[in-house]
């Protein structure tokens, strides 16, 4: 091998043709796919959902694709990057929307859909390859009477590892708040990045050093799971004549602790009308509550709804081929169905104070009556109700998008800025918890995994290298 250079992590520059031919010596028969068009298009997700990020990531790829049969196959595929210094990118269903996946810096994007085995299955609590889909988990659980306890609204095409590599909550945190909150991760199995790469167990709070991290703190190859009883769901909409109306509505159910719920999404109008095959269950000027109530739930809610708003939908939840459940318009669907008509829009990730909700929600609502248009999403945190907002924002240039973040930040909405690709900047708290870092240093010393996601790293630049 000519180049001799460490590989510069922070440099976003890809490794040399001599190294990516050392390594692809080095993988055996590990299934490799070298084809341009593939590797490029394998290399995205739906960062394009921001204006800004498609701006900065079109153009990034990945070398080749590495596809692991097992957990043994990617040990030598990690080795044989550390050794020749080459980064890798872990990627499963690629259904993210920051980028997590896009390799900056090419080199190996590592596709693990292949770890998809079911270990086990015991009562309220399931142990899963990483790359087995959310549906297919579901699938397998329900005739014991159990499902995830949450899911995004990409559940059909996302894998468990990548929902908790780079997710949050989603369906389902109505009740059980997002993957944060303790119990709702039980354990994680990783591969550490390391010249001799360790198999690592990662129980209870410690599993959330993985969390959010989008693979820059170990690759993740199996993980352990809590389930939730898997009642028969009701897919409800509810017209209201007025959103706040449907806020309010909406805050009532979630506080109903003897309604069970797995969603309660208030949209306002116009979004509605970009709703596809449900424009017929969302009248012409009317703001909507999305709901998924258990069956025997229903009449309750029916009764808490009384004469304030006019059920347009009612059915039993249908994950079926050729079927588009209810679920797949909320949470990041919403702004994926406008995004379908309208590609000149985008959106924001909002967290809003719990004891104040309805006062900044219509303050948001006045401050921005055009520009912002809400969408909010009912959840726990930290032990209180309160709402995620993902408004659908009319996009002029990155300067106004910044000044509207500027502005709800201003009064006291919190924004998780999904316009940026690095996990710092993407946090609410604009750092990485320091148990993430310091595990990166830990497991990742030389940074090759997801180079640039992690802006705070910094890798150590004089270990042992392959003059091979």
């Amino acid at each position: 091998m000519n180049d001799l250079t460490p590989f510069d992590a922070s440099s976003n520059r890809h490794p040399s043709t001599d190294r990516l031919a050392s390594l692809l010596a080095s993988l055996g028969d590990i299934p490799v796919v070298t084809d341009p068009t593939i590797v490029r298009r394998r290399s995205r997700d739906f960062f394009w959902y921001s204006p800004v990020l498609n701006d900065q990531l079109n153009d990034k790829s990945a070398d080749l694709i590495v596809a692991p049969r097992d957990e043994a196959d990617i040990v030598r595929v990690v080795a044989a990057c550390v050794r020749h210094r080459v980064p890798l990118t872990v990627r499963a269903g690629g259904t993210g929307n920051y980028g997590q996946a896009v390799p900056l810096a090419g080199g190996v994007l590592l596709d693990v859909t292949a770890l998809d085995t079911i270990e086990w299955i015991r009562p309220g609590q399931i142990r899963v390859g990483a790359g087995a889909k959310m549906n297919a988990i579901d699938a397998a659980t329900r005739p014991s009477g159990y499902e995830l306890r949450m899911h995004p609204s990409t559940k059909r095409t996302a894998t468990i590892g990548g929902f908790v590599a780079g997710g949050s909550g989603g369906i389902g945190s109505i009740t059980y708040g997002g993957l944060r909150e303790p119990g709702n991760i039980l354990a994680a199995r990783i591969v550490t990045m390391e010249p001799e790469p360790r198999i690592i167990e990662l129980r209870d709070d410690a599993a959330q050093k993985i969390n959010r991290a989008y693979g820059t703190t170990g690759i993740i190859t199996a993980l352990e799971m809590p389930l939730a009883p898997a009642w028969p769901w009701i897919d409800v909409v509810v017209a209201f004549d007025d959103f706040l109306a449907a806020v309010e509505f909406g805050q009532a159910a979630a506080l109903s602790d003897g309604i069970v719920k797995k969603l309660l999404s208030p949209i306002t109008w116009p979004l509605p009308s970009y709703f596809g095959a449900l424009k017929s269950c969302c009248p012409e000027g009317k703001s909507i509550l999305i709901a998924m109530i258990a069956e025997r739930s229903l009449e309750h809610f029916k009764n808490l709804l009384g004469d304030r708003g006019t059920i347009t939908l009612e059915m039993p939840t249908d994950e079926g081929p050729g079927k588009v459940p209810l679920y797949e318009y909320t949470w990041n669907h919403t702004t994926l169905q406008v995004l379908k008509n309208d590609r000149s829009v985008t959106y924001l990730q909002c967290l809003y104070p719990h004891d104040r909700l309805l006062q900044k929600v219509e303050e948001m609502r006045t401050m921005f009556p055009d520009e912002v248009l809400q969408h909010l999403e009912f959840i726990r945190f930290n032990g209180q109700l309160t709402c995620s907002g993902l408004p659908v924002v009319r996009y002029s240039d990155a300067e106004r998008l910044n000044e509207i973040i500027r502005l709800h930040e201003a009064h006291e909405v919190h924004i998780a800025n999904p316009h940026v690709y690095t996990v710092e900047d993407g946090s609410r708290y604009k750092r990485v918890d320091v148990d993430q870092l310091g595990f990166k240093h830990e497991v990742d010393p030389y940074g090759l995994l997801n180079p640039g996601k992690m802006r705070s790293f910094v890798a150590e630049r004089d270990g042992p290298m392959s003059t091979d």
